[in-house]
This record gives C-alpha cells, sequence and structure tokens, in this order.
C-alpha cells in the first residue's frame, strides 16, 4: 500500500465494504478494498476500505451521512 492511505472501514461483509466505497465514489473520494479473507473460510478475515490521508474528514462525514 502507498504512504498516505488510512483505512476507513472494515468488516468481514464483502457487501458492505463495496457499498462504503462505491457511497465514498459517488461523492468523488476515491477509495480501495483490500481483502484480507482466507479465500477458502470466508469466515476468517476482513474486507478493508482505505482512502487518502487528506479526504479523511470528508469520507467520515459521507459514512455517517449515510447510516442506516
Amino acid at each position: 500500500m502507498e504512504k498516505d492511505w488510512i483505512r476507513i472501514f472494515t468488516s468481514a461483509n464483502y457487501y458492505q465494504s463495496e457499498i462504503v466505497k462505491q457511497v465514498l465514489a459517488e461523492n468523488q473520494v476515491t477509495s480501495v478494498l483490500i481483502n484480507k479473507q482466507d479465500s477458502s473460510h470466508r469466515n476468517f478475515g476482513n474486507i478493508d476500505v482505505y482512502i487518502h490521508q487528506e479526504d479523511f474528514s470528508r469520507a467520515i462525514e459521507i459514512i455517517i451521512l449515510n447510516q442506516t
């Protein structure tokens, strides 16, 4: 991972991380998913969403405003 990327969200469910990534993208915040789940056992590990450090404040606001 490059410098200046920070983890903003983590989940064991891929779809939750993908939703966060898509909501951020709709608001022009670049993000990437890092899948740390075991390939044979989906119950182990997490999927992390990373953003650029400079987008942190904006990303937190977006995530909080879009909670359901």
